[in-house]
């Protein structure tokens, strides 16, 4: 670290100024956030799944000075934006970088930055001691839910009280000798926090998943004890797990199913179980739920869910097999971590009390708001949308929940995302998304009605599901072609309809249409952490939802 923090400097980064870090997750990226900082300067993590444009933005409105970024395939997204960016001076490559054009930065491998570095004579301790707690650590774009990204002001002791919080909730697990493995990725505050600067704070193991296609294998690797996630994580473990369960069929499946019902029923009430099921449940723990840990590797003391609200049924499901799912709140505006529910007193549908230090109240119209060290300094450079979001101390979280009389905070839904019908209804799309998408045969969906006298949606088969309705239907074509077929729409009716069966009135999908691709970071349609761009699928399937109520 401390060659590349000299590098730094004498490339002329100093106190206050920005430098960009693009990069998958890898030990380098904390060597870098921890560089930058060291010196007094900011980090600005940029998401890899960006664009060209968004590269631009952030580089533009942060006035960067410099940014490093990790391959060759972000470079080839990266230099043209640091190029075009007026106070943009360096670009450091942690692989070797290409360049085909003569470009307004200098860019240099990483290798060759640290052998400056080495050349270099600044007592970087010493420098790192001059900050105050105060002083700006980061800035973190907002993921772009709602439009154009803002950015983040995070201050050393903002992200400090955060892991002290952390800390206090999680005691109870054992603070000593923990192993995370960083999944989601370093750019969102959430894994800032929780997957690199908390571990550190604890003296904790950190390993580094390769990615998404090879987490599984990652897990068996690393044996994490603590490892956190997003909603759409584990939504996706549960459809992979469950229809591995069904293809097996048999006694393999019936002693899965049965392994869920006893771990259910002793999680909503321990005393239902009689003597004689207790006894079985025993077994099936052996039998079925150490197969199932094996798989997470073994020795997870807790998974934590965040970014987005967890279906309860999704986290009852993986504690019933004997993982423990604590889930929490926040947004990048509070550092992240909010509140978060504790070993000891788990309430699944709740994202849990408020984290130590943390004051949390419902305003009169259901908004969220939150006080104290966690939040944040301020939108960089519009000081119009800080004085809108933090008003007298309290940020206006624009999420809508309660308190229940155990103080466990519940989140019931996005105060712009409250679909109100033509009858003055109010209802929660998140919630029917999610009870959608528990079905095997749909992976993603949006619900869609405010103004109008009931729900439509739009819907994302799961893939493996189309592929094999499609074998047997004898259907050719992808899911861009088979956007208007008569027999998929059929099909997905009856899934629909058995979903209507355990909805309200006012939460039933009358009628819905078929996406013709999967919501991705990619086609803008989702953010980098997994979450719906409604604004983003509104402009492109708005007037297929307008027909659906022709």
């Amino acid at each position: 670290m401390t060659p590349l923090a000299r590098a730094l400097v004498g490339l002329g980064v100093g106190k206050g100024d920005r430098v960009v870090l693009l990069s998958e997750n890898r030990p380098a990226w904390l060597i870098a956030d921890m560089a930058i900082m060291s010196i007094g300067a900011i980090t600005v993590p940029a998401y890899v799944t960006s664009t060209q444009n968004d590269y631009l933005h952030i580089l533009r409105d942060c006035g960067a000075k410099g940014a490093i970024v990790s391959d060759r395939t972000l470079s080839r997204k990266l230099l043209p934006a640091a190029h075009m960016a007026p106070e943009a001076k360096f670009v450091i490559s942690m692989d070797p970088p290409e360049i085909s054009q003569q470009l307004s930065v200098e860019v240099l491998h990483l290798d060759d930055a640290v052998l400056r570095g080495r050349e270099g004579h600044h007592n970087i301790v010493e420098m790192a001691r001059k900050w105050s707690p105060d002083d700006t650590a980061c800035i973190i774009y907002t993921s772009g839910t709602g439009g154009v990204p803002k950015g983040v002001m995070l201050s050393h002791h903002n992200i400090l009280s955060n892991c002290e919080g952390a800390r206090d909730a999680l005691k109870s697990l054992g603070i000593d000798n923990n192993v995370f493995l960083s999944f989601l990725p370093l750019s969102h505050s959430y894994e800032h926090m929780a997957g690199q600067f908390f571990p550190m704070s604890i003296g904790a193991e950190i390993y580094y998943a390769e990615g998404a296609e090879t987490l599984a294998t990652n897990m068996v690797e690393a044996r994490p004890t603590m490892m956190t996630a997003v909603p759409r994580l584990y939504e996706s473990l549960y459809q992979r797990i469950t229809a591995g369960v069904r293809k097996s069929g048999g006694l393999k499946q019936k002693m899965f199913a049965k392994a869920v019902e006893l771990g259910t029923r002793r999680y909503r009430d321990p005393g239902s179980l009689s003597v004689a099921e207790r006894v079985q449940d025993w077994l099936l723990d052996r039998l079925v739920r150490d197969k199932v840990r094996r798989r997470f590797g073994g020795r997870l003391k807790a998974l934590v869910s965040g970014g987005a609200p967890l279906n309860p049924d999704i986290g009852i499901f993986f504690t019933a097999l004997g993982l423990r799912i604590l889930q929490g709140y926040g947004q990048t505006e509070t550092s992240p971590c909010v509140s978060v529910n504790r070993p000891d007193n788990n309430k699944l549908h709740t994202v849990g009390p408020p984290m130590k230090g943390v004051q949390v109240r419902i305003d009169d119209d259901g908004e969220i708001l939150v006080k104290g060290d966690l939040v944040m300094q301020g939108y960089w450079g519009n000081e119009a949308a800080t004085r809108d979001t933090i008003r007298d101390g309290w940020v206006h979280t624009g999420d809508i929940g309660l308190i229940d009389d155990d103080g466990h905070l519940q989140i019931t839904d996005r105060k712009k995302d409250i679909i109100v019908n033509s009858g003055g209804d109010n209802v929660s799309p998140q919630r029917i998304e999610g009870i959608l998408t528990l079905e095997p045969e749909i992976a993603q969906a949006m619900v869609y009605g405010d103004k109008h006298p009931h729900l439509v949606g739009l819907l994302v088969p799961n893939a493996e599901w189309l592929a094999k309705w499609s074998a047997e239907t004898g259907k050719t074509g992808t899911l861009k072609e088979l956007v208007q077929d008569q027999a998929l729409a059929k099909t997905l009716a009856a899934v629909v309809e058995r979903v209507n069966g355990g909805l309200s009135q006012i939460e039933k999908v009358r009628r819905f249409a078929v996406a013709a691709e999967p919501f991705t970071p990619d086609n803008g349609l989702l953010t980098p952490t997994l979450k719906i761009r409604r604004h983003k699928i509104k402009e492109i399937y708005g007037e297929r939802l307008q027909a659906l109520y022709r």
